[in-house]
């Protein structure tokens, strides 16, 4: 809940919030009046008890003024965010209680070891601030930069004033990084955020940050730079803090990495309250150094605008996705599948993939492989599984990574730290509501960077199986989601059961009617191959019938529809027990997506292809 919702709920009870406040106070017609923010009587603060004024206060004698939010801040004498909790506290709402909560076995993270020692006027690093860089002595003691012989040193403190990450960067020469390893990816500059703010900045540069300071702009430098993806982790752990502020002004650098990582930042953090900054040089400091004024830069906050809309874009942004459709060979965007013999089918960012099924025949143990090797190459996944209880499934998951049936305990603990960097969970074992899963979707995607959903399956939402038309307006918006972030979902659905599941199904066998394929970007169609497996099952076959049944597939995966593809593939698979993988070739070996030897596992299930070294 951002500041300005908690002061509107503030402003429709502002007559019980100024007595609450000031309780020493008087009411004079529309107004509370007292003598200031202490409390004492008087009439030098006025408070609006009702109309569209309701909850703005002003003291004239000191000209401070704001909404009821800022009032409980200045009579408290707190911080912006413990100000919130406790209005929040008092109105009866619980912002916590509204936000999703995802199971996942977290990543731990490293503190530094050491506190960079403030950097010393006539130092390397001081001269290079303040003469090459044009920034104040105050200003950096206000970040509290540090140094080194050779470098400065950017301190990343969190709200609480907790060290949690080091930068450096070369006095001489552009080398620059994190002085540790595994240290938490946090935002440089909020030790010198006021503690009233209710708008920042956020930058590329740690010089950045304290340019827009010399400004009198809050702001806040991103520690990995421009671009998407990884680079952007830190939102994950800065999202809560970053609440407290109705406007964020994105400034990263003018070039394609900053453009790509301002689409980003916005996308996740909210286009309601984000604005783009255009600077009329690369970023802050060249303009600090190009002598740009106060009155310029403040000029250029205030003509800062929303990012333009998704549907509205110019035709050059194109010219990477047009070069590469003339070139089919060079790598696409998304990810494939797991099995390297298939090069023609990808799940592209801004599709939507439904993957069909007769009951039993291993959709969801497909959709699981598809899942993992997405996981292994980098992709952020969230599965909301209906079907099944997490523990079960993820066990399903676990057993492919490991490429062992029964793995061990401290084996299983690894692959689940390997996946927690990867993978989300939508916990709902029952039916589910479908504006509900996109409400958790959005701000998966918007906390954690989520790129892959997958809902497993479709007839467990709250639709009716022959409401038609409300499933196609379900998929219509799971269309529209995946266009407008950037991101691709796979829906998971039942095929109409027919005289015997003997040979494949097709996407008019769908269920939910003919309008959700038409929607879907790609049709998948998973068939298990049963009359293979009854055959040997059978005890009267010799060795010759068996190799020959061995040749055929135990799956296949039909590529029905692909709109943005130039092929439809039929890819036959080969199940493998242990692993639980689905292979591309009979004999082929299972991929070991965690390498984790323990004593008392046979090595050949272990056998296959490294992903993930511990």
């Amino acid at each position: 809940m951002r500041p300005a919702e908690i002061a509107q709920l503030l402003a429709r009870n502002a007559d019980a919030v100024a007595k609450h406040l000031l309780p020493n106070g008087k009411r004079e017609g529309n107004e509370w009046r007292c003598g200031s923010v202490s409390g004492e009587a008087g009439k030098s603060l006025g408070v609006h008890l009702h109309g569209d004024k309701a909850g703005i206060w002003s003291d004239f004698s000191t000209g401070e003024s704001g909404d009821l939010l800022d009032l409980w801040r200045e009579v408290k004498n707190i911080s912006m965010p413990e100000a919130m909790a406790e209005a929040a506290e008092w109105l009866g709402v619980n912002p916590e209680g509204k936000k999703p909560h995802f199971a996942r076995q977290q990543k731990v993270y490293k503190k530094p070891t050491t506190k960079p020692a403030d950097a010393l006027p006539g130092s390397p690093a001081w001269q290079y601030l303040t003469q090459e860089r044009k920034l104040s002595e105050a200003t950096l003691k206000a970040f509290r930069v540090g140094q080194t012989p050779k470098s400065v040193l950017f301190p990343c403190y969190n709200p609480a004033g907790e060290l949690v990450m080091t930068k450096f960067r070369h006095v001489a020469g552009k080398k620059f990084g994190v002085t540790e390893a595994d240290m938490r990816p946090a935002l440089f500059g909020w030790q010198a955020v006021p503690p009233e703010a209710r708008t920042v900045a956020i930058c590329e540069g740690e010089i950045d940050a304290m340019s827009f300071a010399e400004y009198q702009i809050p702001a806040l430098s991103v520690p990995f730079g421009g671009g998407t993806g990884a680079k952007q982790d830190w939102i994950e752990h800065e999202f809560d803090s970053l609440e407290r502020f109705d406007l964020i002004y994105v400034a990263m650098d003018m070039d394609d990495v900053g453009r790509q990582a301002t689409a980003e930042i916005i996308d996740r953090l909210g286009r309601h309250r984000c604005r783009v900054v255009e600077l009329p040089h690369k970023d802050a400091n060249d303009c600090l150094r190009a002598g740009v004024s106060l009155a310029d830069m403040q000029e250029l906050l205030a003509k800062a605008k929303t990012l333009d809309p998704t549907e509205l874009r110019n035709a050059g942004e194109y010219v990477d996705g047009v070069i590469a459709a003339f070139n089919p060979n060079q790598a696409e965007i998304g990810f494939a599948t797991p099995w390297s013999k298939c090069a023609t089918l990808h799940f592209r960012p801004g599709e939507l993939t439904i993957l069909a099924g007769v009951n039993g025949h291993g959709k969801s143990e497909g959709v699981g492989h598809i899942t993992l090797d997405a996981i292994a190459h980098g992709i952020r996944a969230c599965v909301a599984s209906m079907e099944f209880k997490p523990q079960r499934w993820l066990q399903r998951l676990v057993r492919q990574a490991s490429c062992v049936d029964r793995p061990a305990d401290a084996y299983v603990a690894k692959i689940m730290q390997w996946l927690g960097n990867g993978l989300w969970v939508f916990d709902v074992s029952t039916s589910a509501k479908c504006q509900r899963m996109l409400d958790v979707f959005a701000y998966a995607r918007q906390r954690y960077g989520i790129n892959l959903f997958i809902i497993d399956n479709l007839s467990k939402l709250d639709i009716d199986p022959d409401d038609y038309n409300k499933q196609r307006d379900f998929v219509d918006k799971l269309t529209d989601f995946a266009k407008d972030h950037d991101v691709h979902i796979i829906l998971v659905a039942h095929l109409r059961k027919g005289n015997n599941d003997e040979q494949p199904g097709g996407k008019f066998d769908v269920l939910g009617g003919g309008a959700i394929t038409n929607l879907a970007d790609t049709v998948l169609i998973w068939w298990r191959n049963r009359k293979k497996e009854e055959k040997l099952k059978q005890g009267n076959l010799d060795d010759i019938e068996v190799k020959q049944l061995e040749k055929q597939p135990d799956a296949l995966c039909l590529c029905e529809k692909q709109r943005n593809g130039e092929d439809e593939p039929r890819i036959a698979l080969w199940f493998h027990k242990a692993s639980h993988q689905f292979l591309g070739a009979p004999g082929a070996a299972p991929r070991k997506y965690v390498h984790y030897l323990t004593t008392g596992q046979p090595s050949a299930d272990l056998a296959g292809i490294d992903a993930e070294v511990f």
